[in-house]
């Protein structure tokens, strides 16, 4: 049964940080690209960031871009975004999955809320 499971996000003033965190099971991990996406009240999923597994390649939207880190440990099975220098409208909850064929289940997500 393949498990992601989103964990990290909280509560932070606009400017701040946080690092979130996906730790899957139940795939192989190392051969998978991933990406994160968020979806804010209201509104649909957004691409945010993505990750190849061989050549470690990154991409990003224009709007983290800059901002925003990915990165993955093999080992561990997980994967990271570390956010800066975040902005209310960064508030959502963001969700990780595989870039290529996305699983149908998802996390539940990990909530983000950018607010002074």
């Amino acid at each position: 049964e393949v498990q992601l499971v989103e964990s990290g996000g909280g509560v932070v003033q606009p400017g701040g940080s946080l690092r979130l965190s996906c730790t899957t099971s139940g795939f192989t991990f190392s051969t998978s690209a991933m990406t994160w996406v968020r979806q804010a009240p209201g509104k649909g999923l957004q691409w945010l960031a993505s990750i190849y597994n061989k050549n470690r390649n990154t991409y990003y939207a224009d709007s983290v871009k800059g901002r925003f880190t990915i990165s993955r440990d093999n080992a561990k099975k997980t994967l990271y975004l570390q956010m800066n220098d975040l902005k209310s409208e960064d508030t959502a909850v963001y969700y990780c999955n595989r870039l290529l064929r996305p699983f149908a289940s998802w996390g539940q997500g990990s909530q983000v809320t950018v607010s002074s």
